[in-house]
């Protein structure tokens, strides 16, 4: 199996047709893999309800698979640095068909939250975000913001497609039996597509990334934004951390927020879909706007944006301005997470881009974790979603004062080298 999943293709690759081929596998295995992470938060009230636990209680599961989908994504990123991309993903489907089944079978919300956990965060979707993102970034050069945008697009189409199907489910077969006819879907779907990404990223010397947004040298990789490697990954990570602190409480609780408000669980998980339909065009478009301007003005772009958004839902309740204020987040926030990636791959070493997209998207994901735990906890202090908007512009404006700090300090460093 090692000597199978060692075959690394030649530098010519780069930007060309088979690594466009490779990246439109990749978002087909994305949007199967990243599943379970929006149909977890359709199926809350009817959890909630079935196992009579309060709304922080009913959140775990969620927080349980996006913590674990954070550790798994650098287990999984450095197995796939290892073994290749195929093995790592023959391991994530079985735990997808698994997670989905073990969690339809469910006794109780801790069972249920251990299917998430174990299965579905870090194994399963953990296998279809993290690792296919760093190797996204290194099959292309001259259009690389866009070819990461389109894979972690992936993610995006997984949330507009699957919440309203599952709510159909949920409609008509109950949420358990859709549990297990998505594991089986996603899953074998994950497996045959996993025999088609054998070949391994090809090795390219360091070059500098020049464009609008400056020029990248070896001696800027060694102190990224002027500062250690060390210290520049960890304010990146906490920037992390609070802008998807931020962006869980929208697309965590607004099918339970729609349910409170008397419109009824259906109208949540369309807007829902709409959201994140929204997404896949705000991670396209910011990945063209990355490619001109790089990925820490993008971040700086996406955190004001988001920040914005996020505003707009403390003075509308109504059912119109929900499904417009959900569909302006989407197209505000949706490029966020993938500049990331790029401000990696621009700033550090690219030799230690698998570990450092690994490391920064862990942050992510433990930010969407404790965003959609912290959420239920203050609604269940509360009674009221307002103070968990409130406590989300909080966190967006931390993530916002990190993203200008570091921008700051850039210019600086490039002013200093010119």
């Amino acid at each position: 199996m090692n000597a199978v999943a060692s075959l690394r293709a030649d530098p010519s690759a780069i930007d060309s047709r088979q690594a466009a081929w490779r990246l439109l596998i990749t978002l087909g295995l994305v949007t199967l893999g990243n599943s379970a992470m929006y149909v977890v938060s359709v199926v809350l009230p009817a959890v909630q309800a079935e196992f009579g636990v309060g709304r922080a209680d009913a959140s775990l599961p969620y927080t349980l698979m996006m913590v674990c989908l954070g550790i798994g994504g650098i287990f999984t990123g450095r197995l796939a640095d290892r073994h290749g991309l195929m093995p790592v993903l023959w391991v994530g489907s079985v735990a997808v068909v698994g997670g989905f089944v073990w969690a339809g079978l469910s006794g109780s919300i801790w069972s249920f939250g251990l299917a998430h956990g174990l299965l579905l965060g870090l194994l399963g979707s953990s296998s279809t975000f993290a690792p296919l993102l760093a190797d996204t970034a290194l099959w292309w050069n001259r259009r690389r913001g866009i070819a990461v945008a389109i894979c972690a697009s992936g993610n995006y189409i997984a949330g507009a497609l699957w919440p309203p199907i599952v709510q159909h489910g949920i409609d008509t077969v109950g949420w358990r039996q859709t549990y297990i006819l998505m594991g089986v879907f996603c899953g074998v779907g994950m497996f045959l597509l996993s025999f088609l990404m054998r070949q391994r990223p090809p090795l390219a010397a360091p070059a500098p990334v020049s464009g609008v947004a400056g020029v990248v040298t070896t001696d800027t990789r060694q102190r990224p934004f002027g500062l250690s490697p060390a210290r520049a990954q960890q304010l990146l990570c906490v920037a992390g951390v609070a802008c998807c602190v931020a962006m869980s409480m929208p697309q965590v609780h607004i099918v339970a927020y729609c349910t409170d408000l008397g419109f009824g669980a259906a109208r949540g998980a369309e807007m829902l879909s709409l959201m994140l339909a929204c997404g896949i065009v705000s991670r396209l478009v910011s990945g063209v706007i990355c490619d001109r301007i790089g990925g820490i003005r993008t971040l700086l772009l996406g955190s004001a944006l988001q920040g914005v958004a996020l505003l707009l839902f403390l003075p509308f309740d109504g059912l119109v301005p929900l499904y417009v204020i959900s569909a302006l987040f989407g197209l505000f926030q949706g490029g966020i997470v993938p500049a990331y990636a790029i401000i990696v791959r621009e700033h550090f070493d690219p030799q230690e881009a698998g570990a450092r997209v690994g490391a920064v998207i862990m942050a992510t994901l433990v930010g969407m974790a404790l965003g959609g735990w912290l959420s239920g906890f203050v609604f269940d202090l509360t009674g009221s979603y307002r103070a968990a908007f409130i406590n989300g512009i909080g966190w967006n404006l931390l993530n916002l004062s990190i993203a200008f700090w570091l921008y700051r300090r850039w210019r600086r460093a490039q002013a200093a080298t010119t």
